[in-house]
């Protein structure tokens, strides 16, 4: 028995990830939906919705899953109630989400409005402090150049004097001191 008022849900993924998305939606009573490129038509994502269909055409594997408005039409033709974009591809894109909305098909994910706001790193991480959400230490507006971090940080990069990196990495790093070591001699932090 459906808990959501969905009997169509389509992946517009591929893989492992529209599988999960299919086994999920299908021990929810709701009837699956699968896109394919040409390069992806005999995965097992194909095979274990209940219907599938090829979408992108003589595009690309990427291309083909990345076709909004192609996949808006089909899941429109077959009389998709909601898209699940699984992850990468299309679930960071609010242009996508805005299309299902649009078309009346329910995106399984953030708004079009959540998904602008939080692409935007810096604008994300404005929105977090201002909902009282503890951040990292960073910079409050984008990274320019090193140098320039360097310098506002009250240092400078390069050279052979490590005394200058371990101060201008200690201030970008918050001053641990383990940290600090790691980075002057060019470890993986």
């Amino acid at each position: 028995m459906a808990i959501l008022p969905f009997k169509r849900v389509m992946c517009a993924n591929r893989g492992e990830i529209a599988v999960r998305v299919f086994r999920a939606a299908t021990e929810l009573g709701f009837r699956t939906i699968a896109i394919f490129s040409e390069e992806d038509r005999v995965h097992l994502h194909r095979y274990k919705a209940d219907e599938a269909y090829l979408v992108g055409k003589g595009l690309e594997p990427v291309a083909a899953y990345l076709a909004e408005d192609e996949i808006v039409e089909l899941a429109k033709r077959h009389e998709v109630d909601a898209i699940h974009p699984g992850y990468g591809l299309l679930s960071e894109r609010a242009s996508f989400a805005r299309k299902c909305r649009d078309a009346g098909i329910v995106f399984i994910g953030p708004t079009p409005e959540a998904i602008d706001a939080l692409g935007d790193k810096v604008a994300a991480r404005k929105i977090a402090q201002a909902a009282g959400v503890p951040v990292v230490p960073g910079t409050p507006e984008p990274v320019k150049s090193v140098e320039a971090d360097a310098a506002a940080a009250g240092g400078a990069v390069g050279g052979d004097h490590p005394g200058v990196r371990t101060e201008v990495v200690g201030r970008v790093l918050g001053g641990d001191p383990a940290l600090q070591g790691r980075a002057v001699q060019g470890d993986a932090l």
